[in-house]
């Protein structure tokens, strides 16, 4: 049975495997505090639809409380654990059976076995915020091994904590013209890639969302990580097919396991 993917923006995705529809960090805005979606037209009602639904991390264009109120009631929802104490306006999502998982969880959903794992990201709602909770990836493994990264930068012990995975759905830029630390670029997507020995590759978190008056400030960082994945993939993990998707766009994959 082949896996589906869809790419919805951002780091929104769908991912169908073993009949089970898997939403990542959904995110159905227009705009968001100073964030503009300058690309790709707003998901369409079915996108929020799935058995499953994962939160990387607290940052607002991960958890994004308006998108998640949205969700068919009786959704599942995983998100980081310490997450309603740091973002209590989740506790007003009672349509949704809320989980709370840190890294080494797992979660059956149907046929498959959901793990979160480790990432490389401050996982606190604000900077200077009092309470903390992890940043994650899932693993998501059924048909195949389709790892999400939400947002991470590399760390040592990746491989070892994510693999081995058969598909990477990989952050290569931001929504602005600078990265900081525990992020990935178009580069350090591509070592991710190497590292984690995956067969096929999806890039996200690009080319979406930008801040409001800075369309002409450096506009090369908004369009071009994901052809510079594709390139810099090709270069450091040549045995692994880049699919760069288009908003709304969806790819499906035969997975020999």
């Amino acid at each position: 049975m082949p896996v589906e993917i869809t790419w919805w923006g951002h780091a929104t995705c769908t991912v169908v495997d073993s009949d089970v529809r898997v939403l990542t960090d959904p995110l159905f805005a227009r705009r968001l505090a100073h964030l503009r979606r300058r690309r790709g037209a707003l998901p369409p009602a079915g996108a929020g639809r799935a058995e499953l639904v994962l939160v990387s991390h607290l940052h607002a264009d991960h958890l994004h409380v308006p998108s998640l109120a949205r969700l068919t009631p009786g959704t599942r929802l995983l998100v980081p654990r310490g997450a309603p104490r740091s973002v209590p306006s989740l506790r007003r999502l009672g349509h949704l059976r809320i989980d709370e998982v840190g890294p080494g969880d797992e979660t059956r959903m149907g046929d498959l076995l959901v793990r979160a794992v480790p990432a490389a990201h401050d996982g606190r709602r604000l900077p200077v915020g009092p309470h903390r909770s992890p940043a994650l990836g899932y693993v998501v493994e059924g048909e195949a091994r389709t790892y999400f990264a939400g947002d991470t930068g590399l760390f040592d012990t990746m491989a070892k904590e994510v693999g081995p995975v058969d598909v990477a759905l990989l952050p290569v830029g931001g929504w602005g013209p600078f990265l900081g630390e525990g992020h990935l670029d178009a580069g350090r997507a591509a070592e991710a890639l190497a590292l984690l020995g995956a067969a096929h590759a999806v890039p996200v978190h690009y080319g979406t969302y930008w801040p409001i008056g800075m369309d002409a400030v450096r506009p090369h960082e908004f369009h071009a990580p994901g052809d510079d994945f594709v390139r810099l993939a090709a270069e450091r993990a040549p045995s692994a097919a880049v699919h760069r998707l288009g908003h709304g766009e969806s790819v499906r994959l035969e997975v020999g396991r």
